[in-house]
């Protein structure tokens, strides 16, 4: 495998080859996700949990086992079959590094990293390591095990130079690695939360471009030569105020998840009140924010995430595949390079899905039936009665908050978030870990063995439409 950098506003190979990258997120492995996963809450939370429920030794197993099924070399070569050439590696740094000894590093985490890019360079497939989870926290979602909805990295030295840090550590091991395709520096960064407006336009880009900077500067003290992939903030959806212009060798990489793609409407068709369809898509990724950065300043984009979400609308996937269908045909006229959202997952995003009937599924089942219950994910979910119960709750504080005279009112994005997932997440690990606390390891490895590919259930109308375009 040859190695590749950013040359005359392409992605090309040694030989100034231009090479167009499009494959799959590993996402659920290095950095385990609910959702894929099938628990609840954040992955640091939940091992402490299981550890205080199950004992340490035994929890200890449940995730090494869970994460040695989850990718092997299987993994690998059906997709390098599909046509893949490219996989992005969502990572934890609480696989690398622990809180309580920063800057020592954990050769456990390293182990599934070597084992990782020796599969992929085998099959010729390139790896993008995404810095998924960043030390004290760099947006306030459960994708970054965040817990607490705090956002600490923008304001203190000591994360930041831990953040700094790992990413040299990665670049010592990997520079010399032959599937090495480069760098993710941080996954959707988001500096503009405040408690009282999640949504507020008040970005930091001063701190943002600053830890960047700080990153890039650690990767290049050791290697000189590989792609810097650069997000934007509000999650890789606005890039007015990023600088990309600090290295040569960058790449804009958005996060394109659009209407069409999520939830149970008809597509084509109105959804959310627009009428969308090829048309539409196209318009929408050329307004979109990080597609005129990477325009003006002659940097190629990679689409680090899109994906279809059809969980809780499984008869309308027919419609998420066509609308991805037509998002991919714009990425092809436009010669964009992709990695989809997800490989595999328990029938949310994944092109492959657990298999309904496995026991662990079923052993989970009051889990999973708990959270459909009680979550309204993004809005692309029914609305359940706890749901329900929590809008009546927010309406009862806005109204008290009216009769005070204060003039304010909650925000009900946070509302929720701190409700669901900062307490009623995080209350479930609870009967999650002594689901498991009683069964045998032997028993226990049987179980996880349904996220192993080979026991897993291809999504074909996912993966039609994604092999059509992985090939053309």
């Amino acid at each position: 495998m040859e190695l590749i950098k950013v040359h005359n506003h392409q992605i090309v190979t040694a030989k100034n080859k231009p090479l167009r990258l499009r494959g799959w997120n590993i996402g659920g492995w290095l950095n385990m996700e609910d959702f894929i996963n099938g628990f609840v809450g954040a992955e640091h939370n939940l091992r402490a949990t299981m550890s205080r429920i199950a004992g340490r030794e035994k929890a200890q197993f449940f995730f090494d086992r869970l994460l040695d099924h989850f990718f092997t070399e299987d993994d690998v070569k059906a997709m390098a079959k599909f046509g893949a050439n490219v996989i992005r590696i969502p990572f934890n740094y609480r696989h690398f590094e622990s809180d309580d000894k920063p800057f020592e590093y954990l050769e456990n985490g390293f182990k599934r990293l070597d084992q990782a890019f020796d599969w992929c360079a085998r099959y010729g497939i390139y790896v993008i390591l995404d810095f998924h989870a960043v030390q004290g926290w760099h947006n306030p979602d459960w994708h970054s095990d965040n817990a607490h909805v705090h956002i600490l990295l923008y304001q203190h030295k000591h994360f930041q130079e831990r953040f700094a840090g790992l990413w040299k550590e990665m670049a010592k091991r990997y520079k010399n690695h032959p599937a090495l395709a480069g760098y993710g520096l941080m996954n959707e960064p988001c500096t503009r939360v405040h408690y009282e407006n999640y949504d507020s336009p008040a970005y930091d880009w001063d701190g943002l471009n600053k830890v960047h900077r700080l990153a890039a500067q650690a990767i290049r003290e050791v290697d000189s030569d590989h792609i810097l992939f650069v997000e934007g903030d509000n999650f890789a959806c606005e890039f007015d105020g990023l600088n990309v212009t600090f290295d040569e060798n960058i790449v804009v990489e958005s996060h394109n998840y659009m209407s069409p793609t999520g939830g149970g409407a008809a597509y084509p068709g109105v959804i959310d009140g627009m009428y969308w369809n090829r048309d539409m898509v196209a318009a929408e990724f050329g307004m979109h924010s990080g597609t005129r950065c990477a325009f003006n300043h002659r940097k190629p984009i990679f689409v680090g995430e899109f994906g279809t979400w059809y969980a809780g609308y499984p008869e309308a996937i027919k419609y998420r595949a066509a609308a991805l269908d037509d998002q991919l045909g714009v990425f092809d006229s436009a010669g964009i390079h992709w990695a989809v959202w997800t490989w595999k997952d328990i029938a949310s995003m994944g092109s492959f899905n657990l298999d309904p009937e496995s026991e662990y599924v079923q052993t989970i089942a009051p889990i999973l039936k708990a959270k459909k219950d009680a979550a309204d994910w993004e809005g692309e979910m029914p609305k359940g009665s706890v749901a329900k119960a929590l809008k009546n709750s927010a309406d009862a504080i806005d109204a008290y908050l009216v009769q005070t005279n204060l003039k304010v009112q909650i925000d009900r994005r946070w509302f929720a978030q701190y409700t669901l997932f900062g307490y009623l997440a995080q209350f479930l690990q609870v009967p999650y870990a002594n689901l498991f606390k009683d069964i045998s390891e032997e028993k226990l490895d049987d179980m996880l063995s349904a996220f192993a590919l080979k026991n897993c259930v291809e999504n074909k109308t996912i993966t039609k439409v994604l092999k059509k375009h992985l090939t053309t």
